[in-house]
């Protein structure tokens, strides 16, 4: 991939360039999920880095939204064992979406892509090749989309759907089914 810069009045291009990931991961009580899903999210990040996709300077970080559990204890032992992990602990519960937010507002100043995904890994992650294919191609932003909430009880699929109906209907652009899985630069997390 090949990265364009502007200085001194004329355009650069730096041919050999490799992004920086960081996978930002929010915790709330997650310490029976955390030793496993660690494991699971290293694996990926090394096998990345070892396709020269992504820069060994790439990092998981695991947001601790005030949880009541040994998470935040937890994290900070992976750290300990692989540089790769990194960690943030809020002071208290602030809620999944402001968790997600702190770790993307800590992480743009160090990262060139950033990958927010839930720790319990309902999501694929064998998606992420996919998304960094996408960014590769010029993307900003790449979401994860739903196939199927098959997993999701009857009332948490009833309210979603009507979610995205109810905002349809108000004339807001929504991608459907869209997970808090995506992908998102530098520059769009700036913007």
């Amino acid at each position: 991939m090949e990265k364009r810069f502007y200085m001194n009045g004329e355009f650069f291009v730096q041919a050999s360039f490799i992004p920086v990931l960081y996978i930002v991961v929010p915790c709330y009580n997650e310490e029976e999920v955390l030793p496993e899903s660690s494991k699971t999210f290293l694996s990926k990040l090394k096998e990345l880095i070892t396709e020269k996709e992504i820069s060994d300077d790439s990092r998981i970080l695991f947001v601790n939204d005030g949880s009541k559990d040994r998470t935040w204890e937890l994290i900070q032992q992976i750290h300990v064992l692989d540089y790769h992990f990194a960690g943030l602990s809020l002071s208290r519960n602030r809620g999944h979406q402001n968790a997600v937010l702190a770790g993307l507002m800590t992480v743009k100043d160090h990262a060139d892509i950033s990958i927010s995904i839930d720790a319990d890994l309902q999501d694929d992650i064998n998606v992420i090749n996919q998304m960094i294919k996408k960014y590769k191609e010029g993307a900003q932003i790449v979401y994860g989309v739903r196939n199927a909430r098959t997993t999701d009880s009857f009332f948490k699929r009833f309210t979603a759907e009507s979610f995205y109906r109810l905002m349809q209907m108000m004339g807001v652009e929504l991608v459907f089914n869209h997970a808090d899985y995506r992908l998102m630069t530098k520059t769009a997390l700036e913007a």
